[in-house]
């Protein structure tokens, strides 16, 4: 086997993250250290710690970044409540049912941050669905559930609670169904077998889990500046306003390294916890847990009415604020967040197909979306061959560094290449927006080719093989037809991740190009009508189309399997 084949079908991933992932890192750590924030400043100055010195001696940042921490905590903490009950339900469905009960996460998932936070706001409204519902009962109006912290932490888990469910999902699944039975035979309820064998063995699950949505929700903006209303403010608002409004981008990478050092720092203590309570999984002696006697028939009581109620929640939280948001695109109302339905109308729709507002956002969505995937496809299928099928020493750390923007503050990435834009500034924002996609997509897009690779039949191309054919006939007659379904499904989930962007993507566009999630993201912070509920709608049977078309060629539990 030639050795530098793997090195060699490496090479093309690892030379576009270079440039477009660490260049743009390594620029946000040489911004921190400038003195003083000069947009015409070279890079390279004499380092200071001065950005650090500002940060720390203001109260005013030194709130925001403890009171980011404190949302960031309780998204985590509430996402993991909420996700135990949806990720044990689709665990123990029959396998058959599995792929419909995805969609339940996956829909809202790849579905626009800015519309998912259109529909909590259209909840949480003092006219919305919470406040007419009890209203029925005859129960006082909350009318202060919006612009608070309240709010941003259900927006966020909103968004950010299927990653946890999925984590959780990963590790519930696999438990053998023995082991239940052994439990069971031994008498334990249902309840006990959460506690001693499922709630244990989903440990690793919830570790990942937690980091994840801890990393995420501590640098996200979109939901806390559509539901905070400027009355609740975390290290992501801080960092945009800094970068775009004020210009001061030394002092927003500065605050965007702090948060991403606080996301690492919440990493390291997560693990080290949670792995003292996993001794078992590294050969070493777990310690019983004596559980007191009044435990198990308190959790046969309450357990099936607890898990049911947040079972409800958790469905509800993900589907609720996205079907207000389509009966919102057809209500005769002239602002968007005004919650009660006023009477029918196909004005808004209208005005979007015939009248064509918002086109040339969409269409510039789509031209960037679609070349983001084919660049993220050109680089990552050599990469998932080379994963898969040509080892080479460093195999593994490399793969780590793919993967790395998956769990690094997009923020960061955003004022890195700002900067790098400002200096090199032949470069058209339509360049450096597409290379800071294809980092978004590549990650996915090399674990899902990889595992297409892996189950790829050798026999067929040893068989043609042995009957002439030689690499190139073997690779388009036998390879590539073999590759379509994961191609198909990578390229699905490439083109809604990429038309989605909102984080990243804010920072870098121009009075010409503006993408459709940022316009919407724009005008939602100001005043919207509803022809964003109407255009959100499209979007969201879009999502729904495209996952249905992934499910003709690959389950939709076995993508995330890939």
């Amino acid at each position: 086997m030639r050795k530098w084949l793997g090195p060699a079908l490496s090479a093309p991933v690892t030379i576009w993250l270079a440039f477009a992932f660490a260049a743009p890192l390594l620029a946000v750590v040489m911004l921190s250290l400038h003195e003083y924030s000069d947009p015409f400043a070279p890079l390279l100055q004499v380092p200071s710690l001065q950005q650090f010195i500002d940060i720390a001696s203001d109260s005013f940042y030194y709130k925001v970044v403890f009171e980011t921490i404190w949302l960031s905590l309780l998204v985590t903490l509430v996402s993991a409540l909420l996700g135990y009950p949806v990720a044990f339900w689709i665990a123990r469905l029959p396998v058959k049912y599995r792929a419909l009960a995805f969609s339940i996460i996956l829909i809202p998932l790849l579905t626009n941050v800015v519309v998912r936070s259109l529909g909590i706001i259209l909840l949480l409204s003092p006219d919305g669905l919470i406040n007419t519902v009890i209203g029925w009962f005859g129960i006082p109006s909350f009318n202060k559930m919006l612009f608070n912290q309240g709010a941003v932490v259900v927006a966020l888990v909103q968004v950010f609670m299927p990653f946890m469910v999925l984590a959780l999902y990963d590790n519930l699944q696999n438990t053998s169904p023995r082991i239940h039975e052994a439990a069971e035979s031994l008498g334990a309820s249902p309840a006990m077998r959460f506690l001693t064998v499922d709630l244990p063995l989903s440990l690793p699950g919830l570790k990942s889990g937690m980091i994840i949505v801890f990393l995420m929700a501590s640098t996200s903006y979109v939901s806390a500046v559509m539901l905070g209303g400027k009355k609740v403010w975390t290290t992501g608002m801080l960092v945009l306003q800094e970068a775009m409004q004020n210009l001061n981008t030394s002092l927003a990478a500065a605050l965007a390294l702090i948060m991403t050092a606080t996301g690492l720092i919440f990493a390291v203590l997560a693990t080290l916890a949670l792995n003292r309570m996993m001794g078992w999984r590294h050969g070493g002696k777990s310690r019983p847990l004596a559980i007191p006697r009044f435990v198990e028939p308190l959790a046969n009581i309450a357990g099936p009415i607890v898990s049911k109620l947040l079972f409800a929640a958790a469905v509800g939280l993900l589907l609720l604020p996205l079907f207000l948001v389509a009966v919102q695109s057809f209500n005769n109302v002239e602002l968007a967040t005004a919650a009660g339905f006023r009477g029918f109308t196909l004005r808004w729709y209208k005005e979007i197909f015939i009248n064509g507002y918002y086109t040339d956002s969409f269409l510039i969505s789509v031209k960037l979306a679609l070349v983001s995937l084919l660049v993220s496809l050109i680089v990552a299928v050599p990469a998932a061959f080379a994963l898969a099928r040509f080892p080479f020493k460093g195999r593994s750390a490399l793969l780590a560094f793919w993967l790395l923007p998956l769990s690094l503050p997009h923020v960061a990435l955003g004022v890195g290449m700002l900067k790098l834009l400002q200096i090199y500034i032949a470069i058209p924002p339509f360049i450096g927006l597409m290379a800071i996609h294809v980092v978004v997509i590549l990650p996915f897009a090399i674990t899902l080719l990889t595992a297409s690779v892996l189950g790829l039949d050798h026999s067929q191309e040893e068989a043609a093989a042995s009957l002439g054919a030689n690499g190139m006939k073997r690779f388009f007659l036998i390879i590539v037809p073999g590759l379509m379904p994961g191609l198909f499904a990578t390229s699905i989930v490439g083109f809604l991740l990429s038309f989605d962007e909102v984080t990243v993507t804010s920072f870098l566009t121009t009075a010409r190009m503006t993408t459709l999630p940022v316009r919407l993201y724009a005008e939602a912070s100001f005043e919207l009508r509803p022809t964003a509920h109407a255009l959100s709608t499209v979007l969201i049977l879009l999502t729904v189309i495209m996952l249905a078309l992934v499910g003709r060629f690959v389950r939709l539990d076995r993508l995330y399997a890939r």
